[in-house]
């Protein structure tokens, strides 16, 4: 992952575009530090931005599916220029939480700004959605007007427990 890439996203400019960002890479490389970078230099910048790991997302989409409240959550994460998404293929979904994902970021699709971290690559993405026509529509646009970053190395997390 270049620095200049990172600077050149820092500016904002893939948000006022629409444009995505998806950071894949192994556990504890800093995927979520970079991603909650992207999301401060674009509040300073007073735009706004929401940050939510994918687990509690899905589950936010079918509570309000439940109580028929999905277009208002819609509609509240559309008012974010930007939303952060936390860990996507940490929790496999099933077949219905698969679908409300789908259909919310396919409505954020060419209009507001959407970065996902993960610790899957793309191939593997199938597993987390449970179908491929599925996976591959969403891949199809997450990726169509994107900044692919990839993280390496091992966890940071793991680093300090071995040298503390």
């Amino acid at each position: 992952m270049s620095k200049s890439k990172i600077q050149a996203l820092s500016t904002g400019q893939f948000i006022d575009d629409a444009e995505d960002v998806v950071i894949v890479g192994p556990i504890g490389t800093g995927k979520t530090h970079l991603a909650i970078a992207l999301g401060v230099e674009a509040a300073k910048r007073r735009t706004r931005v929401a940050f939510v790991r994918v687990a509690d997302l899905v589950r936010q989409l079918v509570e309000a599916r439940d109580e028929r409240r999905l277009h208002q959550l819609h509609r509240h994460y559309q008012r974010a220029p930007l939303l952060i998404l936390d860990e996507l293929g940490f929790v496999p979904l099933d077949k219905v939480e698969a679908e409300l994902l789908f259909n919310l970021l396919a409505d954020r699709y060419e209009r507001c700004s959407t970065v996902v971290t993960s610790n899957l690559a793309f191939g593997e993405w199938v597993q987390v959605f449970g179908s491929e026509k599925l996976t591959t529509a969403l891949l199809d646009r997450l990726a169509h007007h994107a900044h692919i970053l990839t993280t390496k190395g091992k966890s940071y997390r793991s680093q300090r427990t071995e040298t503390a």
